[in-house]
Formats: structure tokens, sequence, C-alpha cells
């Protein structure tokens, strides 16, 4: 169970840290007309991924960091009922 623990958490915190790094300092630098700054075919290959970039991360307001934390609580929560 340590293992696992250890090993979500280590994938989960080291992907947020280097995706942090690869955003954009501001989301004015990324346009909502060309989807968010997704590849030019997402948008359509990826209906979904597009609205929740455009209806939400696109928004005043929304920062990405704000998602770690509930990321880590759904984790922590997760492995509490595993461990009980």
């Amino acid at each position: 169970m340590a293992a696992h623990a250890y090993s979500v958490m280590d994938s989960y915190i080291y992907r947020f840290a280097l995706q942090q790094m690869a955003l954009p300092l501001e989301t004015s630098k990324v346009s909502c007309t060309d989807g968010g700054g997704l590849p030019p075919a997402a948008p359509h290959e990826f209906p979904h991924l597009s609205e929740m970039v455009i209806e939400h991360a696109m928004k005043p307001g929304y920062d990405y960091k704000d998602e770690f934390e509930f990321g880590l609580d759904l984790i922590l929560d997760g492995l509490e009922r595993l461990r009980a």
C-alpha cells in the first residue's frame, strides 16, 4: 500500500509541477478564439476538453494552481479509504 501511495502522490505532484512550468504566465497570452492554446485539431477532436478550457480555464479568476489542492484532497481521501 505504501508503494502505491508514494507512486500516485509522486506522479501527481511531479506532473502538476511540470505542467505549471509549461503553462503561460498570463492567460492573456492564450486566445479563447484559437481553442485556448490547444493544438489546431484538438478543438474538433476533443470537444469536451476544448469546452473546459474555453468556458472555465480561460475565464477571469480561474487559477490552475488552485486545482492542485482539490486534486490532492481527492487522492488523499482515496488512500484513506483504502487504508481503512
